[in-house]
């Protein structure tokens, strides 16, 4: 038998351990999404692939909900509707500025409530949300679509961003007469 801080290690990691194999492993440390299969089929009676996607979501939503009194940080929030990549990359985010709650740059731990107008400044584009429904974990896309409205303007198209002087590969270093030339296509350089 697994001792006590194996069995937790095992449900850190994801897997299922000893414990599993005994029948008394818990469905949320067994590597599947229990949680979120049954939430899904809480309104029909399936497991959230056949018809009824909406009401799937809906259900999803409310089960990755905060208890009630309980607040949500604007870094977890924009992480767990997938506006960055990573929590950590919400809570620096923050920390530089870069995240506008009503108007007023906040910190990681500002919580978040319905109504409130999220400003996001990543990857060199401005997302601009309300917050229609308050959720603590990490959802799905077409989950995480609806718990706000996007009020974003539409990305550049790809030919406007395209790259300034790229240079060959194996050209060697640049020389001055080029450092120039490269510089003053980038809007860098003294127009002389």
């Amino acid at each position: 038998m697994a001792s006590g801080t194996q069995r937790n290690e095992a449900g850190r990691r994801g897997d299922a351990g000893p414990s599993a194999a005994d029948g008394i492993g818990h469905p949320a440390h067994s590597g599947t999404s229990a949680g979120a299969v049954t939430a899904a089929s809480a309104t029909d009676g399936t497991t959230g692939d056949t018809a009824g996607g909406a009401t799937d979501a809906v259900a999803v939503a409310k089960a990755a909900a905060p208890a009630s009194g309980e607040t949500v940080r604007v870094d977890s929030w924009i992480w767990s509707v997938r506006l960055v990549k990573t929590r950590s990359m919400g809570a620096t985010a923050c920390r530089g500025g870069h995240v506008r709650v009503n108007g007023e740059r906040v910190k990681p731990a500002y919580a978040v409530r319905l109504g409130d107008e999220v400003r996001l400044r990543h990857a060199d584009r401005e997302r601009i949300v309300i917050v229609k429904r308050v959720i603590r974990k990490r959802v799905g896309p077409p989950v995480a679509a609806e718990c706000y409205v996007d009020n974003s303007p539409p990305p550049p198209p790809r030919e406007a961003v395209a790259p300034a002087g790229i240079r060959d590969r194996g050209t060697g270093r640049p020389t001055k007469r080029d450092r120039r030339e490269l510089e003053r296509l980038r809007g860098l350089g003294s127009a002389e």
